[in-house]
């Protein structure tokens, strides 16, 4: 057992979003992959349930004192039996926060599998995923940070096709965007898309042939999360000038826009111009599969 569980940011590759439905949620279809690049959970002894927030990152989540990893763990230990353990939890906080990577939802998925292995919690795969669904939409599919094809709120999993090494760029431009507001503003421009599931190879061969399908695709939070934070467009269109960027596109519903490229040797290029050219934004280097392994 491993005291440390690894959080991976989530990368929506697209993102189609549909009209709101009675209940106010919108359909949406969207293919994730996971980085290698994230959060980290430790399990700690410590006299009451608690979550202990460090990192670059912490500070954004200063005040937070219900949050989803706390939620979660609150969650799984009420399905245990017996005494509650005094357990408490670490988190290291490396990505931004409120930058579609789906890193609240990373972190809960890392909370509840270390939980369940490090404390003998009987609750099988599907009650699970059941508890990290009820978190919120990202919740099932950063638990097991797999790729796969997200339907419904999210909740609908399906295998993606098998999808070559991505070598990749992560960059965010230290702006926090809304979930809600860019809801909300894609709601008044009223642009909704199609949420059916586009056809789907069993595998892409290469990395060129998946970025020229994705060029097909569409974030449809795009255009709403750059009318409300510019600097998103920013980014934007400086990862799609430069010469090593196969596809660039924003993730969920921003801040944090990616750039996918041809080779390791390309995107170690970007990765390193783009961070000498604005050191002011958050800019990382990596790889686009998953899953990653806990450590």
């Amino acid at each position: 057992m491993s005291p440390i569980a690894f959080a991976p940011a989530k990368i929506n590759l697209f993102l189609h979003v549909g009209a709101p439905g009675a209940d106010g949620y919108h359909p949406l279809c969207s293919l994730m992959a996971f980085a290698d690049v994230g959060d980290r959970v430790v399990l700690h002894e410590a006299d009451a349930l608690s979550v202990r927030v460090h990192g670059p990152f912490a500070g954004m989540l200063a005040g937070e004192g219900d949050n989803l990893v706390l939620r979660a763990a609150r969650a799984l230990l009420a399905r245990a039996r017996g005494p509650q353990p005094l357990v408490g939890l670490s988190l290291e906080k490396l990505l931004p926060v409120a930058a579609g990577l789906g890193g609240g939802s990373s972190d809960a998925g890392a909370a509840l599998r270390l939980m369940r292995s490090a404390l003998g919690v009987q609750v099988d795969d599907v009650d699970l995923e059941a508890i990290a669904a009820a978190l919120g939409a990202d919740g099932a599919a950063c638990l097991w940070g797999r790729p796969v094809l997200a339907q419904g709120r999210g909740e609908l999993l399906s295998p993606a096709p098998q999808l070559p090494t991505l070598e990749a760029v992560l960059v965010n431009p230290r702006v926090e965007v809304s979930t809600p507001a860019v809801y909300r503003a894609f709601d008044a421009l009223g642009d909704f898309g199609d949420v059916e599931p586009p056809p789907l190879p069993a595998a892409f061969e290469s990395v060129e042939e998946l970025a020229a399908w994705l060029g097909m695709m569409r974030n449809d939070l795009q255009a709403p999360a750059v009318g409300l934070a510019p600097e998103v467009g920013d980014v934007l269109a400086t990862l799609a000038d430069e010469r090593e960027t196969l596809i660039a596109r924003m993730s969920g519903s921003g801040a944090t826009c990616f750039a996918i490229c041809a080779s390791d040797i390309e995107a170690d290029a970007l990765a390193a111009r783009v961070a000498a050219l604005r050191p002011d934004w958050w800019t990382v280097r990596c790889r686009l599969g998953g899953p990653w392994p806990d450590a």
